[in-house]
C-alpha cells in the first residue's frame, strides 16, 4: 500500500518495512556491543514505542528486563506543548544500566522531562535509543546516543505512530503529503 488516509489527510509511504528491520538490527547491535557482560534496564515509552521495542528486543543479546512508562504530549498533528506521564516507572534504576527505548525525538521536550524524572533515582548510566531522531526540530542540549534513523520536519504514522491514535497499525511508515 503507497497511500494510507485518516479523515481529510492523505499520507504517502515513506520508509519501509524492511528497511526499519536493517537499521532495528543494526542499533541493537550497537547496544550489544556497548553493553556486552552488562545487565540493561530498557525503560520502553508507551504508546509509539511499542513496535520498534518488541522489535529491537529481537536482535538483543543481552542479560536484561524491560518497564514501560507512557508520556503523551500530542493532539492530533500538532504537539500540545505540555508533556504528561500517564503511567510511572515501577522498578527500581539505582545503580543500573538504563537505556531509554523511544519512538521518535522530535522537539526533546517529553524526553527531558523523562531523563529529569529518573536522573534523581541515580540509575549507573542513562542512555537514549530512537527509533526516529529530527534533528532540525531538536531544541535540548542533551545527547541521544543511540539513533536508528535520522528524518526531517514530516508528520508521520505506522510502526507504532499514530494521528489520534489510528495508524499505529502500519507495518511502514507514511508521511503526511503536504
Amino acid at each position: 500500500m503507497d497511500q494510507y488516509t485518516i479523515g481529510d489527510k492523505v499520507f504517502h509511504k515513506f520508509i519501509s518495512y524492511d528497511t526499519l528491520q536493517a537499521k532495528i538490527k543494526l542499533l541493537a547491535e550497537q547496544i550489544n556491543n556497548d553493553y556486552r557482560d552488562k545487565e540493561v534496564l530498557f525503560v520502553v515509552v508507551l504508546n509509539g514505542a511499542f513496535m520498534f521495542a518488541a522489535d529491537l528486543f529481537k536482535y538483543i543479546n543481552l542479560r536484561c528486563k524491560i518497564s514501560f512508562v507512557k508520556l503523551a504530549s500530542y493532539q492530533g498533528d500538532k504537539s500540545s506543548g505540555n508533556v504528561k506521564q500517564l503511567i510511572g516507572l515501577n522498578e527500581d534504576i539505582q545503580d543500573k544500566e538504563v537505556v531509554i527505548v523511544e519512538d521518535i525525538v522530535d522537539s526533546g521536550r517529553s524526553m527531558k522531562m523523562l531523563l529529569q524524572q529518573l536522573q534523581p533515582l541515580q540509575p549507573k548510566t542513562l542512555e537514549i535509543a530512537t527509533l526516529m531522531f529530527k534533528p532540525e526540530s531538536f531544541q535540548e542540549d542533551y545527547s541521544v546516543k543511540y539513533q536508528a534513523m535520522q528524518i526531517g520536519n514530516p508528520f508521520i504514522i505506522g510502526y507504532g505512530f499514530d494521528l489520534d491514535g489510528y495508524g499505529r497499525n502500519l507495518k511502514d511508515i507514511y508521511r503526511l503529503h503536504s
